[in-house]
C-alpha cells in the first residue's frame, strides 16, 4: 500500500520591523547619492534599522511570538527551530540556540541556516522535510537580519539597499493537496566572492588592520550580484512550478527575495506574468535579506492578497551563490 506523503503547511507568520526609518534623503546626507538616484536603481525609498541595543535575536523571538499566536499554538508544542541569518548575535553558538533560550524552549533542537538571502527559503525547505517524514510535527522557521551592523556604510553600492527585520512561520501538517507542493533548490559556490564578508572566520582573522580595510563588512559586486538574480530568479521560479504540475496560470501571487525591483520586473517579463501578481514592499524596506520573504509574505496576507485554495510561490536568491523556490497551495 503506497504511504500518503505529509506536506508542510504555513499555519502562523509573524514579523518584527524596527522603529527607526532611514530614508534615501537621510544617506543624501551622508554620501553622495540621491532618492532619484537610489529610487531610479532599486526601487527602494526608506528602509528600517534596529536599535543599537538590539541584536539579530530580538527580532526574531518578537516575530517568533506573533507567528505562534496566529498559529494558536503555545511554544511548548514547537518541536524544533530554525533561524536563517546571515548577520548572527554570534559566531557561537546558533542564535536559534539564544532565541530557544529566551523562549524557555528547554531541550527544543535548534540551529542556524546559513544561505544569504535565500536562507528563508531554505529552512523553510529544511523544516518541511522534517514534518514529511513524520519526525516532527510542529516547526518554528525565522528569518531574521540586522544588516546594517554587517553593511559598509562607505559603499555606497551596497549600504543604500540594506534593511533590518525579521519574519517567523510556524509550519505543520497539511490536508493532502495543500501545503508545500514542490521546493527547488540551488548552489554556485564559483560565486562566493560576488557577495561575501572576507574577514570574521577561520581564512581571515579580524585584526586592527582588516578592521581599518572594512574586511569584516559584506563586500558586494554589485552588477555580478544583479545579473545573477536576473537570471535565477524566473528559472528557479519556473523548476519549482514545473515538481509541482502547476501552471504559471494557477498562481495568485509569487513572493520573491526584495532586492532590487529592477530584478523584479525583468523576472515577470521573462516569465510572461503581470506584476499584480508579484507581491512587492522594498520600497518601505530596503533588501532584509533572509527576513524579506516572511515579512512580504505576512503583509500580503494582512491586506487580503492571499485566499484558501491559492497558488503561491516563494522564491528567492543570494550569497553562496544560492537560489531557491517553493510552490504551495494555502
Amino acid at each position: 500500500m503506497p504511504i500518503e506523503k505529509i506536506n508542510a503547511l504555513i499555519a502562523g507568520v509573524g514579523i518584527c520591523i524596527p522603529d527607526t526609518v532611514l530614508t534615501n534623503h537621510d544617506l543624501a546626507i551622508t554620501m553622495d547619492t540621491s532618492d532619484e538616484w537610489i529610487q531610479t536603481m532599486t526601487g527602494i525609498r526608506e528602509r528600517r534599522i534596529v536599535d543599537p541595543a538590539q541584536a539579530t535575536s530580538d527580532l526574531g523571538i518578537v516575530a517568533a511570538k506573533q507567528a505562534m499566536i496566529r498559529a494558536g499554538i503555545d511554544r511548548a508544542n514547537i518541536d524544533l527551530i530554525i533561524v536563517a541569518t546571515m548577520s548572527p548575535d554570534l559566531l557561537v553558538p546558533a542564535t536559534a540556540c539564544i532565541i530557544q533560550e529566551r523562549l524557555e524552549m528547554k531541550n527544543t533542537p535548534a540551529f542556524d541556516i546559513s544561505a544569504g538571502c535565500s536562507g528563508f527559503i531554505y529552512a523553510l525547505a529544511v523544516g518541511s522535510q522534517f514534518i514529511s517524514t513524520g519526525l516532527y510535527n510542529t516547526v518554528l522557521v525565522i528569518g531574521a537580519e540586522t544588516n546594517s551592523r554587517i553593511a559598509n556604510w562607505e559603499d555606497r553600492g551596497s549600504c543604500i539597499v540594506i534593511g533590518d527585520g525579521a519574519g517567523a512561520v510556524v509550519l505543520q501538517r497539511a490536508l493532502p493537496e495543500h501545503g508545500i507542493l514542490s521546493m527547488c533548490l540551488g548552489a554556485d559556490g564559483s560565486g562566493i566572492k560576488h557577495l561575501h564578508t572576507p574577514a570574521g572566520g577561520t581564512r581571515m582573522a579580524v585584526t586592527a588592520e582588516n578592521i581599518a580595510a572594512n574586511m569584516h563588512k559584506v563586500k558586494m559586486d554589485g552588477q555580478e550580484v544583479f545579473q545573477f538574480a536576473m537570471r535565477m530568479l524566473p528559472k528557479v521560479t519556473e523548476q519549482a512550478l514545473k515538481m509541482a504540475n502547476i501552471s504559471k496560470e494557477e498562481i495568485a501571487l509569487i513572493i520573491p527575495h526584495q532586492a532590487n525591483l529592477r530584478i523584479i520586473e525583468a523576472a515577470a517579463r521573462r516569465m510572461d506574468i503581470p506584476m499584480d501578481k508579484f507581491m512587492v514592499n522594498l520600497d518601505r524596506y530596503g533588501n532584509t535579506s533572509a527576513a524579506s520573504i516572511p515579512i512580504a509574505l505576512h503583509e500580503a496576507l494582512e491586506n487580503g492578497r492571499i485566499k484558501p485554495g491559492n497558488v503561491v510561490v516563494l522564491a528567492g536568491f543570494g550569497a553562496g551563490l544560492t537560489w531557491g523556490a517553493v510552490v504551495m497551495r494555502w
